[in-house]
């Protein structure tokens, strides 16, 4: 127990442990072989300022910081602690007062086993702060400050397990009832502890376990039977203390790491971690790690190390290689109880520690030689493959190679990349090679990778290779020099002139080979060249102001071809520069205008066009010319400049109309060329504006009397035609109309042929002649048949004469009445065909069985046709023949 004396101050000190005021301690005791825990020393300053000063009466063992918390100076056994109380002595700085308070400690009544499987068995009873106090203390205000009660997680009981006995003084008068509340008691998790009402006895329950709840807060209450409060409510913490009762866990079962080949001793590899789920601040959860095996054991067993508190893996050993182990596979082992193998938990987990590739192996050739060959004047084509083996990572760019000609190429007509794929070297001609320069070419070629070598390592021999390449001779093609090739001359040459020699050479010099000219492309077709020497003459006369001359040249190109296997060509191109000559007369521009007739000025500038170039052009004469008459008499020209003329009206007036003024223009050529132009003038009726006014009426002025008449003579014809073509087809109408009165639709058997398609495409179906079917045309005719019996489907072609009748039918009847009607209009009808051929049956062609109709002519009598051969066509045909065939009686 602690008690506080004073040296006659008002203001008294108390001890209190952090967080918690400790006016009365039950237990201040250390343990076998443990220091004391940490014990604050506070005083109430009384509203007082300034720092305080502590002091301890024994040094040697006990120390006292600045802030009141006191530390044993050392450990302490049970039989060295000290006798006499230890006093803390607190002084103000300001004030020079100072307090004392006695410390007592005392022994435990159990030896030290394992501090946190021991339960606070020494505080057996808790007793409620006494309200009143001495005279001497009276004026202080004290507050009970229970320590904290261990209890053992995991514990088997029995159960329920006493912890503490909580008393009231007043439990003397009167019977009492305890009770406590908070988490465990009353709230949740409920039943974990109970007091008993009568004794105060609080026991625990059920085991605790520290990983889940590591501490309980209850409060204790004290009222008589009637429920009156009797004590105030004091606060009780329950600790639990742990044990080793959890596994350390790794975070990952599997961890990965990497390490660079050649890694020097001490390199840092990773990081393995473990948790354990007991307190860490104690032994329980202080994990150490090591490593249990390494595999493979090369080059030695031990080719890493880990830190045991951290669990960081680190290279101990030279010699990582990965071209010999890419890769290791440890077993680590992670224990409590600071690794402890008697007492403690353990696990293991598995690092993969993959070595990583560097720059150590340099490519080397697999021949010091490649051989090669290419045609000349080829590109882009792949003459050689250079193969190399690397013994780095595949696909790593300490794998992939790089290569270089060092020498044998000072042109730079090869190139040498790199296959993604197969790492080979790809020696290609990138500029045109002429077998007539050189034959051979002896390429060296260094190989490397995209990363330099590692520190130490060096490039061997084996990475330097030569290339032997030869060239095959093909056929060239011939080529002009120069190409293009510049003339030039004077325009007008004539014909058969020549011009140039414009021939190629042949490149391939060891070749005997003959070379023959061609014209490709001359667009004015004016040139011709020899085949055989290639000289250049003209066929035509070169003028500058074709529309193929464009800036004054002329291109024409040639083909050049030898007669090597294959052939080979060239082209060339000529380019005549065309040097200007006055062969161009000048003509008015613009070549038509208007003017008014009446207001001033009356006045047309004009100027010249003229094809030629200046000194051939420009400046111009104008001069009006002498006829007719009256040009000179109306019109006045003046010059303005060289280029530039007037045009104005001599006379106040001039009738509207269009006039053509001629105009004699002159250049100024060495030989000077003079035309006569025409200038259209309209002359018009103008507004006040200037504009004119009677367009309509000048264009009409404008065009001549025969053109006036053919427009009108065109015009009545074709309102004649438009006449002629509505009067027939009224006309047509009307017969339409006349026939139907003659035969009814439905009743005409002509119908029924309408109703079959015809398959055609059988018998020359396309090649007849319907004049067979047609009247003769010898019978002149006498009148025009009348309009009311002509048939629905007759065209009128031309007047119809009149035939002679046909004798009546012998058998009447419906039939026979029908066929004496269509007999009748037959007779009067040169253009229509036979009854029988109504509508145009297509000709089958030739081999048909039946024989010709063209025998029924119905403008004969029928005395004149024979018609017993239808007694052989069946029943249907002997009618026919009965009516027709017999003799007139």
């Amino acid at each position: 127990r602690t008690h506080a004396h004073t040296n006659t101050r008002t203001c008294l000190p108390r001890i209190a442990v952090p967080h918690r005021r400790l006016p009365c301690v039950s237990s201040g005791t250390t343990q076998h072989g443990m220091a004391l825990a940490g014990k604050k020393i506070a005083f109430n300053y009384c509203g007082r300022g300034g720092l305080m000063q502590f002091e301890c009466s024994n040094p040697s063992d006990f120390r006292i910081e600045a802030n009141g918390v006191l530390y044993a100076a050392r450990t302490l056994q049970r039989s060295t602690l000290p006798v006499s109380p230890l006093l803390i002595t607190a002084s103000d700085a300001a004030t020079q007062q100072q307090w004392v308070a006695q410390v007592t400690l005392n022994k435990p009544t159990m030896p030290f086993i394992i501090p946190d499987t021991i339960m606070s068995k020494d505080l057996k009873e808790i007793a409620f702060p006494p309200r009143n106090m001495d005279s001497q203390l009276k004026r202080m205000k004290r507050d009970w400050v229970i320590p904290p009660i261990n209890v053992p997680e995991n514990s088997r009981g029995p159960f329920p397990q006493e912890l503490v006995r909580i008393r009231s003084d007043h439990d003397k008068n009167r019977s009492l009832r305890y009770s406590v509340t908070g988490p465990g008691a009353d709230q949740p998790p409920t039943g974990i502890f109970i007091i008993d009402p009568i004794s105060g006895e609080l026991s625990v329950n059920k085991p605790l376990d520290r990983e889940h709840i590591s501490s309980f807060h209850l409060r204790a209450h004290a009222v008589d039977l009637n429920g009156n409060q009797v004590e105030n409510p004091i606060d009780i913490v329950i600790n639990v203390i742990d044990m080793n009762d959890n596994r350390p866990e790794f975070t990952h079962q599997i961890w990965n790491g990497t390490v660079p080949e050649g890694s020097k001793p001490g390199s840092f590899v990773m990081t393995v971690t473990a948790v354990d789920k007991d307190d860490p601040k104690t032994a329980n959860g202080m994990l150490r790690y090591k490593i249990l095996s390494q595999n493979p054991e090369s080059p030695t067993s031990n080719m890493f190390t880990i830190n045991n508190k951290t669990g960081g893996i680190i290279t101990v050993a030279a010699g990582l290689d990965r071209e010999k182990v890419p890769q290791y596979t440890l077993i680590i082992q992670a224990s409590d109880m600071e690794g402890n193998p008697m007492y403690g938990l353990s696990n293991t987990a598995t690092a993969v520690i993959r070595v990583t590739d560097i720059n150590d192996n340099p490519p080397e050739f697999t021949a010091e030689t490649f051989f090669g060959e290419v045609p000349e004047n080829r590109v882009n084509v792949i003459v050689a493959n250079l193969t190399v083996t690397d013994k780095d990572q595949p696909n790593t760019p300490a794998w992939n190679a790089v290569y270089k000609i060092t020498g044998g190429d000072p042109t730079g007509r090869f190139s040498v990349p790199t296959d993604p794929t197969t790492n080979e070297g790809l020696v290609t001609v990138v500029k045109p090679i002429d077998y007539e320069t050189s034959r051979t070419y002896v390429l060296t070629v260094e190989a490397r990778n995209e990363v330099s070598l590692a520190k130490g390592i060096h490039t061997p021999r084996q990475s330097t290779a030569t290339v032997s390449i030869r060239v095959i001779d093909v056929n060239e093609s011939p080529y002009f020099e120069p190409n293009p090739k510049f003339v030039r001359l004077e325009e007008g040459m004539m014909p058969q002139s020549t011009l140039t020699t414009f021939s190629a050479q042949d490149p391939d010099r060891f070749m005997q080979q003959t070379i023959r000219y061609s014209k490709l492309s001359d667009p004015a077709n004016w040139l011709r060249i020899d085949t055989n020497t290639g000289r250049i003459t003209t066929i035509a006369i070169l003028d500058r102001e074709s529309p193929y001359v464009k800036n004054n040249l002329y291109n024409a190109t040639f083909l050049a071809t030898d007669n090597g296997i294959p052939p080979a060509s060239g082209t060339g191109t000529l380019q005549i520069f065309l040097l200007d000559i006055n062969d161009n007369a000048p003509r008015v521009s613009p070549q038509e205008v208007e003017i008014c007739e009446k207001p001033d000025p009356n006045a047309i500038n004009i100027t010249a066009f003229d094809g030629d170039l200046s000194p051939n052009a420009g400046p111009f004469a104008f001069e009006l010319a002498n006829r007719p008459v009256d040009v000179r008499r109306n019109w006045t020209i003046t010059r303005i400049s060289g280029d530039y003329a007037q045009v104005s009206l001599k006379i106040g007036f001039l009738e509207s109309g269009i006039y053509e003024i001629p105009i004699i223009i002159t250049d100024s050529g060495n030989l000077p060329m003079s035309n006569t132009s025409y200038l259209r003038i309209k002359v018009c009726q103008c507004d006040i504006n200037g504009d004119c006014t009677d367009q309509q009426h000048i264009m009409a002025a404008g065009l001549g009397t025969g053109a006036i008449i053919s427009i009108l003579l065109c015009i009545i014809i074709l309102l004649i035609l438009v006449l002629m073509f509505v009067v027939w087809m009224k006309r047509r109408d009307k017969e339409r109309q006349a026939k139907q009165l003659l035969i009814d639709p439905e009743d005409d058997v002509r119908d029924n042929i309408l109703k079959y398609d015809e398959e055609g495409g059988g018998e020359e179906d396309q090649d007849y002649d319907l004049s067979q079917l047609q009247q003769p045309d010898t019978i002149e005719p006498d009148a025009i048949k009348p309009v009311g019996i002509r048939r629905l489907d007759e065209r009128p072609l031309h007047p119809e004469p009149q035939y002679p009748m046909r004798s009546a039918a012998p058998h009447p009847g419906d039939i026979g009445d029908f066929i004496h009607e269509g007999l009748k209009a037959a007779d009067n009808d040169p253009t229509a065909p036979p009854y029988d051929s109504l509508l145009v049956f297509d000709y089958e062609g030739s081999g048909s069985t039946a024989g010709s109709l063209s025998s029924l002519n119905s403008s004969s009598s029928g005395g004149d046709q024979d018609y017993d051969y239808l007694n052989d066509w069946g029943p249907r045909f002997r009618k026919l023949a009965d009516m027709y065939g017999g003799s007139d009686d």
